[in-house]
């Protein structure tokens, strides 16, 4: 996934892997994000992504210890949002196990196993690139549909 368009505008922000930090994300990328006028439902699929990007951190990345999560968000020209969402924690051993429905790499606790499903379901593309002990990082594109 390379952004071809031009970047209109752009913002990043990190933040430690606390919990509590999960719903401000998910805010400050939907506030940044509606300046690209998406549709209600573009917004709600945003935010859903993104709250599932970043609970994954928490979860996943730093499950012993709190760490940092680094969020940019691009608006591109083309009516398209661009959102990178990294860690520096663990990293995924088998990205394609990962992405399976219903596996869950936090065994003995109550997790559905389904982020990433998640994830695809609610962006147009999707892409995770990580390195055991280096962390991961999940791309998210949205394309915005045309408005009147």
């Amino acid at each position: 996934m390379k952004a071809k368009n031009k970047v209109i505008n752009s913002i990043k922000m990190n933040f430690p892997s606390l919990s509590v930090n999960e719903s401000a994300a998910r805010a400050m990328v939907a506030a940044f994000s509606a300046q690209a006028d998406p549709t209600t439902t573009e917004l709600a699929d945003i935010k859903c992504a993104v709250s599932e990007a970043v609970t994954n951190c928490i979860v996943h990345a730093y499950p012993d210890s709190i760490g940092e999560i680094y969020i940019s968000v691009k608006i591109l020209e083309g009516r398209k949002i661009l959102i990178e969402i990294k860690d520096k924690g663990r990293g995924i051993e088998d990205i394609d196990l990962a992405k399976t429905p219903l596996y869950t790499g936090a065994p003995g606790e109550e997790r559905s196993g389904m982020g990433f499903t998640v994830m695809e379901s609610f962006m147009d593309e999707m892409k995770v690139r990580s390195r055991v002990e280096k962390g991961t990082t999940v791309l998210l594109l949205k394309r915005l549909t045309q408005r009147r």
